[in-house]
């Protein structure tokens, strides 16, 4: 319950004003169906003659209390009504009363839940947008370590997960505790006797409940998990969809991935299965809750000194048939929301990943490169126990290139990654114009760097909004020229749509060579001081 709390606190508040009006709609929706049953007892007991007491309007000073006042008074102005109209007439009045009664009770509890649809949705867009800057922002180390379909299931399957356990229980959580106190403040002020003993029976419905929940939040974690997984092979097996055919790899992949969707249905079947015992075992625990408090009550009326009359009853036992809607609804929050525990769980994961590439809190400025940069003495590891680069020390003055050669895996993607920050070294320092790049913005420091990589990484957009990525007011004219340069200009016109031309996932509908242009198109554009080219024209003859 605390993690449950704490979330409503990292959320609710902009959404304060959705909830204030749920309140008054929900206190007044709780009123009105109060009211509405309780126009039942002047109809049982005057116009069907069970009460044959003649009743007269008392002030408020000659009333004993507000119970009596408004009951007394009631009664009179019924039994008058009867007496000068009829009570065929009143009979159909108090129905057309009812009827007017109900509406503005729906009406309210219609609002109560419209006002709410904000803040449901709005949390849930909130947690994503989180959910995406947070990736965003993180460093290259932390994606080395997750896998790419396990994020796309938490910021799909969980979030979706929140929006249907946790936001949708918001608006019974906040209706149901005003219901209840409503009801249970009338069920005393009707006869506190049979409230007492009501009050009595209901742990056993609340422990009935319980002990459905208690082990929902560890499956859900298990199902999310498997779905994880799930999410994880398609996403390889879109990606290497050409090497399982070339290696005929597919019925190979196909018992994999059918593996993984089993083990996911059988997750998923135990959670089902929790659910499905819910309802029904709440729906027995209330009617044995009814059948004790009937049977008690039945016998405080066959007493001789009996503290409520059959009428008066009868009202009790509606509004406590009413009471146990709400009631019910908290056990099936008891159920569902662990379930969502379980993926903010999972979704915390991200938003709580550190972030060790920070900015300094005195960064120094940074507008241009001058003179060199320099490694001293650099050393790092992706893993504590395995170096990968061990006392580099080398000087990459202005306006020179440099080439750096060696076997594959010896770490050169490695080094030039150290230059922008997508790691940081573990010893040592790295210099621009003799500031370590630690003391400067990591945003002023990449502005003044380009990158074209070994494998072009381009955006399901056009041509035109690839080359221009990055580059803030770039004209047609300033990417053609780069595209020019970057000997891309000639295929790309022959494109039916030249560079409005969509390149579809990835640039699936460029060639390998085409797409490495298109990258070094966009780092010639951004025009940077610095250009890290790893193995940039691998992909060219």
């Amino acid at each position: 319950m605390r993690q449950f709390l704490y979330l409503l606190k990292r959320y609710v508040p902009p959404y304060k004003s959705s909830m204030i009006w749920a309140i008054i709609l929900n206190i007044f929706s709780a009123i009105f169906n109060i009211f509405s049953f309780a126009i039942i007892i002047p109809i049982l007991q005057i116009l069907f003659k069970l009460d044959t007491t003649q009743y007269h309007a008392v002030t408020w000073e000659e009333a004993e209390d507000a119970k009596q006042f408004l009951m007394n008074n009631a009664y009179h102005y019924i039994q008058h009504f009867i007496d000068t109209k009829g009570a065929s007439f009143a009979l159909l009045m108090l129905g057309l009363f009812f009827g007017f009664i109900t509406l503005i009770k729906t009406s309210c509890y219609f609002g109560a839940s419209a006002v709410m649809i904000p803040l449901r949705t709005g949390i849930v867009r909130d947690i994503r947008v989180q959910v995406y800057n947070k990736v965003i922002g993180l460093p290259m180390s932390f994606f080395s370590q997750q896998r790419k379909g396990d994020i796309i299931a938490r910021m799909s399957g969980d979030v979706s997960q929140i929006e249907h356990t946790i936001t949708s229980s918001l608006d019974m959580l906040l209706k149901n505790p005003i219901l209840i106190l409503f009801y249970f403040s009338t069920l005393i002020a009707t006869s506190w006797e049979l409230t007492l003993f009501t009050i009595a029976v209901v742990p056993l419905m609340a422990w009935g409940m319980s002990a459905i929940g208690k082990k929902l939040k560890s499956k859900s974690l298990e199902a999310q998990r498997k779905w994880s997984d799930t999410l994880t092979q398609l996403d390889e097996t879109l990606g290497g969809l050409r090497i399982i055919k070339a290696f005929i790899a597919e019925n190979k992949m196909k018992d994999k991935f059918k593996g993984t969707c089993n083990e996911y249905r059988n997750a998923v079947m135990k959670v089902a299965t929790r659910q499905a015992s819910a309802h029904p075992v709440s729906e027995f625990l209330g009617s044995c809750m009814i059948m004790i408090v009937l049977w008690f009550g039945g016998m405080l009326i066959l007493s001789d000194n009996s503290p409520i009359d059959a009428p008066t009853f009868i009202f009790y036992m509606v509004i406590l048939y009413s009471v146990l809607a709400p009631l019910k609804e908290f056990s099936r929050a008891g159920y569902t929301i662990p379930q969502g525990l379980a993926s903010v769980e999972r979704v915390d994961k991200i938003l709580k990943a550190e972030n060790n590439i920070k900015d300094p809190v005195t960064p120094t400025p940074l507008d241009s490169f001058k003179d060199k940069i320099q490694f001293k003495g650099v050393g790092f590891s992706y893993e504590e126990d395995k170096k990968i680069l061990m006392d580099i020390n080398m000087e990459i003055p202005k306006g020179k290139m440099i080439a750096l050669v060696g076997q594959s895996g010896s770490g050169k993607s490695t080094l030039v990654d150290l230059i922008p920050r997508y790691y940081d070294v573990c010893e040592g320092q790295i210099l621009l114009d003799g500031h370590d790049i630690r003391d400067y913005k990591v945003r002023d420091l990449r502005s003044l760097i380009g990158n074209v990589n070994q494998e072009a990484i381009l955006f399901n957009d056009t041509i035109f909004n690839n080359i221009a990525f990055g580059v803030e007011n770039a004209t047609m004219e300033d990417v053609i020229a780069a595209a020019k340069i970057a000997n891309a200009h000639d295929f790309i016109m022959e494109k039916e749509e030249g560079y409005m031309t969509n390149i579809g996932d990835r640039g699936a509908k460029l060639s390998g060579g085409q797409r490495q242009r298109i990258s070094i198109a966009r780092a010639i554009l951004k025009n940077p001081p610095i250009l890290i080219l790893d193995e940039a024209t691998s992909a060219l003859d």
